[in-house]
């Protein structure tokens, strides 16, 4: 079975090109690289709302913005930085949910002390 051929046409003259080409075959025009489709990056919204509510308020409301500057930048075709937006907020949540740990992990222990003393 043979692959299925993509074909473009051409903005000039209108005439069937192969997605390969570069040029038209008729009338020599430059043709434009076939759109790749994009994929929105993960959001971290969930994750973001979880570490504010469980963790650390700060780097939790930090993670929720940029979860949602990620949607935002992608449905305007910014692509770049919503990734950029994704990698902040998986950052500042993976953080938030660290720091949130150590800090019940400290509370648990002095309050243990507290009542040794």
């Amino acid at each position: 079975m043979a692959k299925q051929q993509l074909i473009m046409f051409c903005k000039n003259c209108g005439r069937e090109n192969p997605s390969y080409a570069k040029f038209c075959i008729r009338c020599g025009y430059k043709q434009d690289e076939p759109d790749k489709k994009q994929v929105c990056p993960p959001t971290f919204l969930v994750q973001s709302i979880l570490v504010t509510l469980f963790c650390c308020l700060p780097f939790g409301i930090v993670g929720i913005i940029n979860a949602a500057r990620v949607s935002s930048y992608f449905a305007g075709e910014r692509y770049e930085e919503a990734e950029q937006a994704s990698k902040k907020a998986s950052s500042y949540t993976l953080i938030g949910c660290i720091l949130g740990v150590i800090l019940w992990v400290i509370s648990f222990a002095l309050t243990d002390l507290y009542h040794v003393l």
